[in-house]
This record gives structure tokens, C-alpha cells and sequence, in this order.
């Protein structure tokens, strides 16, 4: 078994023709917190997309062993069943599906993929309710239509309650950050740091330090021109808040 959760080795990936990721190679362990940092239009959300095996983007080279299986030979399905989860930079909203049907039927699909009994209304009920409360996240939220009407804090405030449900090795946090304010900032780092343990791992995708300074990372990689161009710890991250990514994107 590799010591690794997560190993990418030369990976090439594009959209509509273009080439977005350009021989990237990442590897991870379990408890490890990973964040990726790099200017807009980089491609950090490509690869969470690449991760998480959306359709429109087509592997031309390299290789992603997740858990020390091919991850790119799973359909999306079986990626999350396999435990890997994606923090959407914007959640879909899904009109006619309460919320609390759409993790129930979440959590059971995971279940039934791994071999145990569906969780039944009752037991799912008080599953939820447990999880809920230490993100306190109140009940009246879990009645409402998904993401239909929510606030930027409150999707992610369910992303992180789909977390603590499914329980992932692996969580990809795509721009947690993005348009919340100070105390919605607070909660998503607080509920991820409740969350993570020295058995799964964060690859958290940022543009700030903000959220790194609540919920810090073993590494910082500097992501530009498709590929990762230097690793170092949190100071890096600082760095960055005052230099900008100039000296990187010139290659120096």
C-alpha cells in the first residue's frame, strides 16, 4: 500500500482544446492539509474539477492513484463512494428536494456502494440531527429546498455538514472562502477543523491567507502556468499576501 492518499504524477489535462494543467504532479498523505494557492485563471478549480471526474475535461497525459487505485478509471460516483468529497466554489441548487432528502439519500447511496443497510427515516433523523448541532446548523435549514435562497454562508455551511456526513479521506475545498464574510468565514474553518483528523486530508484551493490562517497547512504550493512551481510552508502563504505571484508568473 502507498504512503500516499493522493499521488499525481505528470498529469496533463484540457478544455475545449485548450490545455489547462501541464504536467503536475502532487502527492499527499493522510492528515496532511494541503493548500493550493495562484493568480485567477491559473486552473486550481480545474484540477478539483479533474479530481472529482467532471465530464467536459479531457485527460491527455499522466496518472492519479487515489488510495493506491486508478482514480481516473472511477465514474464521479465512485470517487465519492470511494472518499473522495468536493467543496463546490458554487453549490447547485436543486428546486423540489429538500435538503434533508438530498444527505439521506447521500449518505445511503455511500451505505449500499460499501455494503451496509440503508440508514431508515428514523435513523437518519437523528444521525443528522447529531452532526447538525456541532455545526450548529439550525433544523429549520435542513427543511428548506437545496441551496434554493442561500446565502453564500449557508451553502457552505452544508457543504461542510455533507463533510461531516459522508465522512471523506479526502476533501477538496474549492474557494471555501469566496464571499464570506468575517463569521461565515469563521464557521466553515471551525467545521473543518472539528472534521479533519490524522486519517483524512484537505486540499484546500485559495487565493487568500485569511482562511489558512484558521485552518493550517502542512503546504503551500504556488500554482501557475498549469503547474505547481514552488512548495514551502504557511510562510509562503504570507509571501504571497504581501508580493503578490509576479516573481512566479516570470518564472524566476
Amino acid at each position: 500500500m502507498s504512503e500516499y492518499l493522493l499521488e499525481i504524477k505528470n498529469l496533463r489535462a484540457r478544455v475545449a482544446e485548450k490545455e489547462i494543467i501541464k504536467d503536475l504532479s502532487l502527492k499527499i498523505r493522510k492528515g496532511e492539509v494541503h493548500a493550493l494557492m495562484g493568480p485567477n485563471g491559473a486552473g486550481k478549480s480545474t484540477l478539483s474539477y479533474v479530481l472529482a471526474g467532471k465530464s467536459d475535461y479531457e485527460i491527455t497525459s499522466g496518472s492519479i492513484l487515489f488510495d493506491g487505485h486508478d482514480l481516473l478509471a472511477m465514474s464521479p460516483e465512485e470517487r465519492s463512494c470511494n472518499g473522495l468529497f468536493l467543496s463546490m466554489q458554487h453549490p447547485v441548487a436543486i428546486p423540489g428536494v429538500t435538503t434533508a432528502n438530498f444527505l439521506k439519500h447521500s449518505v445511503n447511496a455511500h451505505r449500499k456502494f460499501n455494503g451496509e443497510p440503508d440508514l431508515d427515516a428514523a435513523e437518519f433523523l437523528k444521525l443528522m440531527r447529531q452532526e447538525s448541532q456541532k455545526l450548529n446548523i439550525p433544523s429549520e435549514m435542513l427543511k428548506r429546498e437545496l441551496n434554493v435562497g442561500f446565502s453564500g454562508g449557508e451553502k457552505k455551511r452544508l457543504e461542510i455538514l455533507q463533510m461531516s456526513l459522508l465522512k471523506p479521506s479526502l476533501a477538496i475545498l474549492d474557494e471555501a472562502d469566496s464571499g464570506l464574510d468575517i463569521d461565515a468565514l469563521n464557521m466553515v474553518a471551525d467545521g473543518v477543523n472539528q472534521l479533519h483528523n490524522e486519517h483524512n486530508s484537505l486540499l484546500i484551493i485559495t487565493h487568500h491567507i485569511d482562511l489558512l490562517n484558521r485552518i493550517r497547512p502542512d503546504f503551500v504550493h504556488i500554482y501557475a502556468d498549469g503547474h505547481i512551481v514552488r512548495t514551502g510552508d504557511k510562510s509562503l502563504a504570507a509571501e504571497i499576501e504581501r508580493n503578490g505571484y509576479q516573481n512566479y508568473l516570470k518564472g524566476e
